[in-house]
């Protein structure tokens, strides 16, 4: 299935979650990343059994410092 990740087309196998979206694009820090999905926010707790579906619009937001 395809998903848009921060703008950018990716192909997921079909039961994806947002845990196994992220090993896919290679994400492996995960502190202080927000996840939102059609423009809501999923909860750390939820990554591993949130489902995605084709078409979602998922948005990885890195918290930095900064000054």
């Amino acid at each position: 299935m395809e998903v848009t990740i921060n703008n950018q087309p990716y192909l997921l196998d079909e039961a994806s979650s947002i845990e196994l979206m992220l090993a896919k694009v290679s994400v492996a820090e995960t502190t202080g990343l927000a996840i939102a999905v059609n423009q809501t926010i999923i909860p750390k707790s939820g990554w591993s059994t949130h489902p995605l579906q084709q078409g979602d619009q998922i948005i990885l937001i890195k918290a930095t410092q900064g000054g």
